[in-house]
């Protein structure tokens, strides 16, 4: 065979991506934008589901609306992308009616903590085996660049052109003081400790939280002077400290001054399935009897 005619043949069968049996390749090229974040974290998700081991076929992930949203779209498992705000009903659903699986959750900001804010309170407080992936890209990048709970303060959005006049979320606080028992936060600059920390919380019982940075800069970097994805990866690089084991109180992100990263809560507590069975099980035993005699109030309250 010729050198020509081999080279020809390497061009038509081009080399396969290690991720392609993880990819619905048809669906690409993707939508995200150039310098975006979320295909970093996309192949960090992809990476952590390769290495846990864990059966594909027992496998799902479900996303919400948004830019992140999208992840369900291209990861070649069982995928749903629901509504917006929805994502943590439906992969509740899913997980009590197939306990055995594995339920990925990935969303963005505003769909997790917006509109699916009191659908992620209860979630945590349940402590439901699901593992949740939050990409913070600090707006809502997909539908304009609107102001987002995780916006800034003082940053400029659509909706907020002179700057943001609220505090945003410390959502690792928020996601902890409503029981997630494992929370942690990175960059997309911090690919190995991202890939790592979503393995650990693959295989941690419980309800984990991953907070990741990443970079937006059509919508939030073009309105804020870091319009180059590389100057956002800069800072984040210059930022970021990485503080494991803290107070998640603690982990603030002051865009003025230091980003604080790491892993803050992991501990072992029965999920809700475990209380569940406990329950119908008859093991929680019965509630104490009220006094037969129930004290009765002053005259005077009664208005006589």
């Amino acid at each position: 065979m010729s050198a020509k005619t081999a080279g020809g043949a390497a061009a038509a069968h081009p080399p396969v991506h290690p991720q392609d049996h993880l990819l619905r390749t048809d669906r690409l090229p993707h939508i995200w934008c150039t310098g975006c974040g979320i295909g970093i974290v996309f192949g960090s998700l992809m990476s952590a589901v390769m290495k846990s081991g864990l059966p594909l076929n027992d496998v799902a992930v479900v996303s919400g609306i948004g830019c992140t949203g999208r992840m369900a779209g291209y990861i070649k498992l069982d995928s749903y992308h629901t509504t917006h705000g929805r994502a943590l009903p439906f992969a509740t659903g899913l997980k009590l009616t197939r306990p055995q699986g594995k339920v990925i959750v990935a969303s963005g900001d505003g769909d997790l903590f917006a509109i699916g804010g009191n659908h992620f309170i209860h979630a945590a407080r349940r402590n439901l085996d699901l593992t949740v992936i939050c990409v913070n890209n600090l707006n809502y990048g997909m539908t304009g660049g609107q102001q987002a709970p995780s916006t800034p303060f003082g940053a400029k959005t659509t909706t907020s052109p002179s700057g943001s006049p609220d505090q945003p979320f410390n959502f690792c606080a928020l996601a902890a003081a409503c029981g997630a028992t494992y929370v942690a936060r990175w960059t997309a600059l911090h690919i190995r400790l991202l890939t790592q920390t979503i393995g650990e919380a693959l295989a941690h019982r419980g309800f984990s939280f991953i907070e990741i940075l990443a970079p937006c800069p059509t919508a939030f970097g073009r309105r804020n002077k870091i319009r180059n994805p590389l100057d956002l990866l800069r800072f984040y690089y210059d930022r970021s400290v990485v503080k494991n084991k803290i107070s998640p109180d603690q982990a603030v992100m002051d865009f003025q001054g230091n980003l604080v990263v790491g892993k803050f809560v992991d501990v072992a507590k029965p999920t809700w399935l475990d209380g569940y069975r406990q329950v119908n099980s008859g093991q929680v035993g019965e509630w104490p009897e009220v006094a037969a005699e129930v004290p009765i109030p002053e005259k005077h309250l009664l208005g006589a």
